[in-house]
């Protein structure tokens, strides 16, 4: 783990994308395009958002995380037309350790290869990372796709690793994955 706080930009741009760090008047976007969707949030860490508030209270989360170093979200939109897709986030944990999630409307349309494929970029030009990686419960076969479509390697799985609770009251195991710097595919 390097010494020195990772400073990541604030936007990056992609072919078909813009990735940005979330602001205030997001929450309204965020809560109606995939956060109080059951199935979007399935696997992830919290429940579905039950009113903008909840989008709020995420909000407020992610730009704390930005001012105190601990993580960072970005929120991702199709530039044509501009519009909410999903969002990314990143945090440096031996290496650098992400999280996504997608609305539904824009599954399989490679939206989050292309985002995955900015933020794992900008990791690797970092020369303290020398590792990007992501777990997936053992069910979402989607996740496990995308991490193995973009050159991951599923390294193992972690028993109890992550509390899903729209799925479970108990960690549940996850897929391990990692893509190393300079590592053949």
């Amino acid at each position: 783990m390097s010494e020195v706080r990772i400073i990541p930009p604030e936007s990056f741009a992609t072919a078909r994308l813009t990735l940005r760090k979330p602001r205030a008047e997001d929450a309204a976007l965020i809560f109606t395009t995939y956060a109080q969707d059951p199935e979007v949030v399935r696997y992830l860490t919290f429940r579905p958002h039950r009113n903008v508030q909840d989008a709020h209270e995420a909000i407020k989360r992610f730009l704390e995380s930005w001012r105190s170093g601990k993580s960072y979200c970005w929120l991702i939109f199709r530039r044509d037309p501009e519009e909410l897709v999903g969002a990314i986030a990143a945090r440096e944990d031996q290496g650098i350790n992400l999280g996504y999630v997608l609305a539904r409307p824009f599954w399989g349309q490679g939206f989050m290869s292309e985002a995955l494929g900015a933020i794992v970029e900008w990791a690797f030009s970092i020369p303290s990372i020398f590792r990007v990686w992501a777990v997936c419960d053992l069910e979402n076969d989607a996740s496990a796709r995308l991490l193995e479509k973009n050159g991951f390697h599923q390294e193992g799985i972690l028993r109890k690793w992550s509390l899903h609770p729209n799925v479970s009251d108990v960690p549940r195991d996850c897929y391990c994955y990692a893509k190393t710097r300079n590592q053949r595919v």
